[in-house]
């Protein structure tokens, strides 16, 4: 008796060959374009580098020229921490003050650009926030060495940091 099941299974020589072959090219393709998009998007270990779109309270994308020439704090926040809802009305009226020469960046730690959004909106933040769990929000976080939030670190026009301390200094 032939077990029907096993000869409909078989499969030839060649028809193995191909799928190997098929399989193999599949997973090289792949790692490659990964490898590539990786090699793209990859930024100097030591610096920020800024995106050149930004999300505004409203979810607009706006044009990181907007921030013109000013001294930037990174706010590195989110709307879960108690902390950072505390010193986000300070932080927002130290900013209104010096709006002209200083501008906030909000670099989100939520678990969804919908959250990060609810929580611009609710504090009326009035700047601007690097998309959620972007690659540049996620490097510009290793680049400071962010331990714990509220966070603030101001850096200059040019992008260098001036203090990490901005939260004690506001």
């Amino acid at each position: 008796m032939t077990n029907s099941y096993n000869s409909s299974m078989n499969i030839s020589f060649n028809e193995k060959s191909f799928l190997r072959i098929f399989i193999a090219s599949t997973l090289f393709l792949g790692f490659h374009v990964y490898s590539e998009t990786e090699e793209k998007k990859s930024f100097p270990e030591d610096e920020i580098v800024l995106p050149d779109i930004f999300l505004n309270s409203a979810g607009d994308e706006v044009s990181s020229k907007e921030l013109g020439n000013k001294m930037i704090g990174l706010y590195f926040s989110a709307s879960w921490c108690g902390p950072c809802r505390k010193f986000s009305p300070r932080l927002i009226e130290f900013r209104n003050k010096f709006s002209n020469k200083f501008e906030v960046i909000l670099i989100g730690a939520d678990g969804s650009d919908k959250a990060q959004l609810n929580y611009m909106k609710k504090y009326s933040m009035p700047w601007l926030a690097m998309k959620n769990k972007s690659l540049e929000a996620k490097h510009a976080g290793k680049v400071v060495k962010v331990e714990f939030i509220p966070y603030l670190v101001i850096i200059d026009q040019n992008g260098d940091i001036l203090t990490k301390e901005g939260k004690k200094d506001i």
